[in-house]
């Protein structure tokens, strides 16, 4: 079997855990703000690695300007500076025990900056291979993504496996007739594939 977890939300907290959080005082703007901010600087073009982060940044600094915005400009890779992830031990415990009879890979949106962190802190390690969005250039969830790692990995859906925390993804993931879960909790998923570990 081949099971594809889901990076933040799933093995660590995500980038935007809190919609107050120092990042968006920083720019003096909501989340919503910087949403809206974010896809006029083509944040997903950044998500797939078709732009370097400081190309977002600056970008994103162009917009503000241009929608004459009295709000902080980003002078240096705000992404990196506020990425403070914490991982879920639970989960982890969970990859550890299914890669001892099974293929556990893990299928993740990042961005450059984000998989620079994750290496450095040993996150991707837990894994048989890590398929990120910035390296594949494909980014959940469009199906193209399971279908991809699938390929690579030689499973079928029937034999795989998939946890995120976003309802979207696993709804897309279901679509193509993947076991998709969506996570809560560490606990919550080793019951839902308590049969595989």
């Amino acid at each position: 079997m081949l099971f594809i977890f889901d990076m933040g939300g799933v093995v660590t907290t995500t980038f935007f855990h809190s919609g107050k959080s120092r990042f968006f005082e920083k720019l003096a703007v909501t989340a919503e703000e910087f949403d809206a901010f974010a896809a006029k600087a083509d944040l997903h073009a950044l998500d797939i690695g078709q732009i370097t982060v400081s190309q977002f940044w600056k970008n994103y600094n162009e917009v503000i300007a241009r929608e004459r915005l009295d709000l902080p400009r980003a002078e240096f890779d705000l992404f990196r500076l506020y990425f403070h992830p914490k991982r879920n031990e639970g989960t982890v415990a969970l990859i550890n025990d299914l890669r001892k009879n099974h293929r556990v890979v893990c299928g993740t949106n990042t961005i450059d900056s984000h998989w620079e962190n994750h290496c450095e802190r040993g996150d991707y390690s837990f894994f048989d291979q890590t398929y990120a969005s910035n390296k594949i250039g494909i980014a959940k969830p469009d199906t193209k993504f399971w279908q991809t790692i699938m390929m690579a990995e030689g499973f079928t859906p029937e034999e795989t496996f998939f946890t995120d925390d976003r309802l979207d993804n696993v709804e897309a993931a279901r679509a193509l007739g993947i076991n998709a879960v969506q996570f809560t909790t560490a606990e919550e998923l080793r019951k839902e594939w308590a049969k595989f570990c």
